[in-house]
């Protein structure tokens, strides 16, 4: 089977194309998952502090190194990130390091900010708290905002990151105004940018803002995103139309999931997909090839650009902040903090 196609990161370090996402995993599902991910051939795994199942990865990550001949540490690239209620510098490495501890490893291959905005930090460790609350932590309240602290800051914190437990530094979800900010100021360019990205929402703009910049792209929600009432992009007729040709085509079966993946993956960039089904997961990982003809249909769908992850909208609690310039943002009341 193949292992699949890499990128070079400006760090000097390489990056799979095609990985394995475990955000929305539940509980009990995430290490299965992980593990047969991993026997699939994955070399490329997603995680993050605030999906709350890092401790599971774990148990996957300690099962794959018994059981699966040969695989190693250094096969598998690791990604994981810094959640907003550790944004504040002097917690930046504590935050890291509390990483490094849940998923029982000594290093990752990439740390990203996953959101450019600071939550108030929560009166408990640095691991916990992650969602602190207005009017006393009561369930209806809004996150707190830290307007104390930028995007600025806390880049320069990550950038003082030991070599050693963070290999390459990144961020996620930011736009081209973010990445200007953090990089004029410490001369300091990410390794990689992940973003919402599908035919419903290319993001052309920052798509070839990255290329200049030398910015690795990895897309998450390259279905569409299922915490909404909206049907997912592989039951798009366009999607499914290019799925039949190329089945009648190379004589084999080209799923719309593996359309939208391998569409995802056009110019080098990474893509993220999540399953927990063994069948899908072995499913994703083939790798398909478009051509111009069939790029073209698969982007037909986006005549009318949507942004899934809104959390101002999206979320609740609610973050009452404008992150992306929406126009469901508009009425928030706070802004990214780019310096302080």
């Amino acid at each position: 089977m193949s292992l699949g196609k890499r990128v070079l990161l400006n760090s000097g370090h390489w990056i799979p194309q095609l990985g394995y996402g475990t955000w929305q995993s539940s509980p009990g599902e995430v290490s299965v998952g992980v593990f047969q991910a991993l026997k699939a051939g994955y070399k490329h795994l997603d995680l993050a502090k605030v999906y709350g199942n890092q401790a599971e990865v774990a148990q996957g990550l300690k099962k794959a190194f018994k059981e699966i001949p040969g695989l190693k540490r250094e096969d598998i690239f690791i990604t994981s990130k810094l959640w907003n209620s550790q944004h504040r510098p002097e917690i930046v490495e504590a935050a890291l390091d509390d990483c490094l501890q849940e998923l029982g490893l000594d290093y990752l291959d990439l740390y990203l900010v996953h959101f450019p905005v600071s939550f108030a930090k929560g009166s408990r460790n640095v691991g916990e708290d992650l969602f602190p609350l207005t009017g006393g932590n009561q369930p209806d309240g809004d996150v707190v905002i830290d307007d104390g602290v930028s995007i600025v800051d806390t880049w320069k914190a990550m950038t003082k990151l030991p070599k050693s437990k963070a290999r390459s530094i990144g961020v996620s979800n930011f736009t081209i105004q973010h990445l200007e900010a953090i990089i004029k100021s410490t001369g300091v360019v990410p390794a990689a940018l992940q973003i919402e990205r599908h035919p419903l929402l290319r993001q052309d703009d920052l798509i070839a803002y990255c290329k200049d910049k030398n910015i690795h792209i990895t897309a998450y929600s390259a279905f569409g995103n299922n915490m909404l009432d909206i049907p997912l992009l592989v039951t798009r007729p366009e999607i499914k139309d290019v799925a039949e040709r190329l089945s009648k085509k190379t004589g084999s079966t080209v799923t719309p999931a593996q359309v939208l993946l391998a569409w995802a993956q056009v110019g080098g960039h990474s893509v993220i997909p999540k399953s927990v089904t063994p069948a899908r997961i072995l499913e994703n990982f083939k790798e398909i090839e478009l051509s111009p003809e069939d790029i073209t249909e698969v982007e037909s769908v986006g005549k009318v650009q949507r942004r899934y992850n809104v959390p101002y909208v999206a979320n609740k609690p609610r973050w009452d902040v404008n992150i992306f310039g929406d126009e469901a943002e508009k009425p928030a009341t706070h802004q990214v903090i780019l310096s302080v």
